[in-house]
């Protein structure tokens, strides 16, 4: 899969995927700008920001003109936000390349902060966080991220706490929008049946009005750890849901794909050594999966579940023991081999629509990586080898680096802290 790449005066990056045989194409935006770049006066501003760039525009002036323009060519469009980037994108049949271009740039580049709309829209994002309150499985994640990483701008949640998405302003979006929307910071993503040339040329001519102030920076994060780390949220129920997990790598670590591989042998697929031992073997769970996920100055390596609160003991023991289990023996060939064939088939299958294409392709470029294509990335995949994996499992899963984070009936976390030990 080829891809044409193309950088303006002002800094604004532009990616072109040609698909000539989809019927589709998708206008991505992706900027340089989430929960890590706020101080604790100003979190969940990234995400409430996002929600506000589809309330109206200076020639869409309120939500309803956006969404009617949309819904009347039968674009798909959604956004996004992350700890480090925001994403925006409209999707349509390929005919509908310049109109969606239009309307994405338009919200990007010109967003009214209307503050009676934003007054209404703090009732939806309430509401979004209370939705997340009421679903454990969801909850946990946040209980996880603040014990690895406490009070820094990667330790608080993306979406904000209520006190402050009640107390924005307009001002408030404005200044944080000066100080990030900014051309060097953006990537514009072309992906679908579209011809290369013409989407420079439009692409440039649609982002002509966007500022080319400095971009301002985010704050390192501290990656540290001493010891074993647990960290319990208090909720009534009948299953407990938690996330086993020690610091990983970061993006640009030669060690990423192998981490990643590593998370593969332990939760991809129904033959997984989790998914076999865990729901086939002891029946004590629904699902189970793991992971590893790179940014771009720290990573987590981590293995998630609901069970049972009348078997999270044991099942915790038997988590340490397959994580013990990666650093004494080299995975065997047989099953590394499968491992591989299910994460390229899953990379695969990933990239069959063009918005999945433009975000794979946008990320790379978005954290000012090597692009790789899907083809490179499935190569990498495959030269990892059963050394390879034992000597990473050996560097990540240690006793001090444990990190356990539980949302259930538990108003304390001292049952549990014997159990963290590779033993």
């Amino acid at each position: 899969m080829k891809y044409k790449k193309k950088v303006l005066k002002n800094g604004l990056r532009i990616i072109v995927v040609p698909m000539k045989d989809n019927p589709t194409v998708t206008v991505m935006t992706l900027v340089e700008a989430g929960s890590k770049y706020e101080d604790k006066s100003i979190n969940g501003l990234s995400h409430f920001l996002e929600h506000m760039c589809f309330k109206g525009t200076k020639r869409r002036p309120n939500a309803i003109a956006v969404s009617q323009e949309l819904d009347s060519i039968g674009a798909n469009s959604n956004a996004y936000t992350s700890h480090e980037y925001t994403g925006y994108y409209a999707k349509a049949g390929a005919k509908q390349f310049g109109k969606i271009l239009d309307i994405v740039a338009d919200m990007y580049i010109n967003p009214l902060f209307k503050q009676s709309e934003i007054d209404k829209e703090r009732g939806v994002i309430i509401e979004e966080i209370n939705l997340y309150q009421d679903l454990p499985m969801r909850i946990v994640w946040d209980v996880y991220t603040e014990l690895l990483y406490g009070d820094q701008p990667v330790g608080r949640t993306i979406i904000g706490p209520k006190e402050n998405i009640n107390k924005f302003t307009s001002k408030d979006f404005r200044t944080y929008r000066d100080k990030h929307y900014v051309a060097s910071a953006t990537t514009v993503i072309v992906a679908g049946n579209v011809d290369t040339t013409k989407v420079f040329k439009e692409v440039e001519k649609a982002f002509a009005g966007i500022s080319t102030g400095k971009k301002a920076g985010k704050k390192k994060v501290d990656d540290s750890q001493k010891k074993a780390s647990i960290k319990t949220k208090f909720k009534k129920t009948d299953q407990a849901h938690l996330i086993l997990g020690v610091r990983g790598v970061s993006l640009n670590s030669k060690d990423k794909t192998i981490a990643g591989v590593l998370a593969g042998v332990l939760g991809k697929g129904m033959s997984s050594r989790l998914f076999s031992k865990l729901r086939d073997e002891m029946g004590v769970c629904y699902y189970v999966r793991a992971g590893h996920d790179a940014e771009t100055d720290h990573g987590d390596f981590s293995i998630s579940t609901g069970v049972s609160v009348n078997r999270v003991e044991e099942v915790i023991g038997v988590l340490i023991d397959e994580l013990k289990r990666l650093t004494v023996e080299e995975v065997p060939e047989e099953e590394l081999k499968k491992t591989k064939e299910i994460l390229n088939a899953g990379l695969m299958l990933n990239l069959e629509a063009s918005d999945d294409i433009a975000d794979f392709f946008g990320f790379q470029e978005l954290y000012h990586m090597d692009i790789n294509t899907p083809a490179e990335v499935a190569k990498k995949i495959r030269a990892v080898t059963s050394k390879d994996l034992l000597r990473v499992a050996k560097k990540l899963i240690k006793t001090d680096k444990l990190n356990l984070a539980i949302v259930g009936p538990y108003k304390d976390s001292k049952k549990f802290t014997k159990l963290l030990k590779i033993k």
